[in-house]
């Protein structure tokens, strides 16, 4: 595959603020009593937190092959290293959810956030942001903000595994010299590299570990109250958006705004999502509320509708599948009426997968089924806490002693395998 290199920006973005900047400044005076580090963090950029915090930042850019140009963040090293870091570090690749981005791994500061722990204990460590989000929304042809085509928004997480994660990382191992990397992903962004490597198999030989972090894939044993309410109109959700002009979701606050004004009434079939979504957040015990307006400046990041959709479809028709146009584009781009099943067993990278008992998004019993039709799961593994769910993953006040640690050990257990 060509990758074309857009750029290498040491340091950030100048004038590029966190993707809610306005909207926590408009929030500062009712804020009384949140500390000054939480509110200047929830207007900072990626870069801008790396570079507050003493870390290298680097900004890459990526084009993947139908045109989408992609953003990656990259800590070098600790920022305990000085100038002269240690060279040939084991690379850690981290991918987030939907509605996500970048900022997910970092947002719990040092110390605290897996990308500042990964860093400080030697991994050169990438993150990724998929098409459509904040970081990653442009195109060599297509416009984001066209009020004429929705062209832009028209792909799901099938095009961001197939297309995103291949051009990310063949840039990684250009850049660094390495054979292989560990894939950290958590909820979608283990969705994804999923599709990557049933796909395109040739990629699991590029991976020493998958560290399967919630990863969405089957929703068999789903109970998730909006997920259910939801999934039965997958067929209408983007064509009815579209006819509204609208393709991408929760990008920017007067897309929440006009939501919430024509959609959070209980006639509406998107209800749940208004009595859902923030509290699935902040309902963990060990959930900082301090740190909300975090939170909130960073995400959600945006996504497509068709994104969504196609998680509708795995869950009304109970199967791990590519997305369903219709008869016709199906036999067009698959060569048959129906999206076919992922072939999981085509996915030979050594799979960790964890869970947590609580979790509501990704159920634990649909963690094990996956692990049963991988040819290579060498494990699953519950946290320790048993109110541990689906975002403590990032925000959880407890999360490094809860998961992070035994990460790493999973990250040098994996290594050691491979060298």
């Amino acid at each position: 595959m060509m990758l074309l290199i857009l750029f290498l920006c040491i340091g950030a973005v100048a004038g590029r603020r966190s993707p809610h900047a306005e909207y926590i400044e408009e929030l500062e005076q009712s804020l009384v009593g949140t500390p000054s580090d939480v509110l200047e963090d929830a207007k900072l950029d990626v870069p801008g937190l790396l570079i507050k915090y003493g870390y290298p930042s680097e900004i890459h850019s990526v084009e993947a092959e139908d045109g989408y140009i992609l953003e990656m963040h990259r800590i070098p090293h600790g920022r305990n290293e000085g100038s002269r870091p240690k060279q040939n570090r084991p690379v850690v690749f981290l991918m987030h959810g939907l509605l996500s981005s970048s900022a997910d791994f970092l947002l719990l500061g040092p110390s605290t956030a897996l990308g500042y722990i990964l860093s400080d204990a030697g991994y050169d460590v990438w993150l990724g942001n998929a098409r459509g989000n904040f970081y990653s929304r442009k195109h060599r042809r297509h416009n984001p903000d066209s009020l004429i085509t929705q062209r832009f928004w028209k792909f799901s997480w099938d095009e961001i595994g197939n297309y995103d994660l291949p051009a990310m990382i063949d840039y990684v191992l250009e850049a660094t010299g390495q054979q292989k990397v560990h894939y950290v992903g958590h909820s979608q962004g283990g969705t994804t590299f999923l599709v990557l490597n049933s796909l395109r198999p040739e990629y699991n030989e590029k991976f020493i570990s998958f560290q399967g972090l919630a990863p969405a894939s089957f929703f068999t044993y789903n109970e998730h109250s909006t997920f259910n309410a939801l999934a039965p109109y997958e067929n209408v959700l983007e064509s009815a958006a579209f006819a509204m002009g609208v393709g991408e979701i929760f990008g920017n606050r007067e897309f929440m705004t006009w939501f919430a004004t024509n959609h959070c009434i209980e006639d509406s079939i998107l209800f749940p999502l208004c009595t859902n979504t923030l509290p699935g957040i902040t309902s963990s015990e060990y959930f900082n509320s301090t740190l909300l307006p975090l939170i909130l400046g960073h995400t959600p990041a945006g996504a497509s509708i068709r994104q969504v959709a196609h998680y509708g479809q795995i869950i009304r028709f109970d199967a791990f599948r590519r997305y369903d146009h219709d008869p016709i584009r199906n036999l067009i781009n698959y060569g048959q009426l129906q999206p076919p099943n992922y072939d999981l067993s085509k996915i030979t990278v050594p799979a960790y997968l964890h869970y947590g008992l609580k979790d509501r998004q990704v159920d634990y019993r649909d963690l094990y089924l996956l692990a049963r039709k991988l040819p290579n799961t060498i494990g699953v593994y519950k946290v320790a806490r048993d109110s541990f769910n689906h975002f403590d993953f990032l925000w959880a006040s407890d999360v490094k002693e809860m998961f992070y640690d035994r990460l790493l050990e999973h990250l040098k257990l994996a290594e050691a395998q491979f060298l």
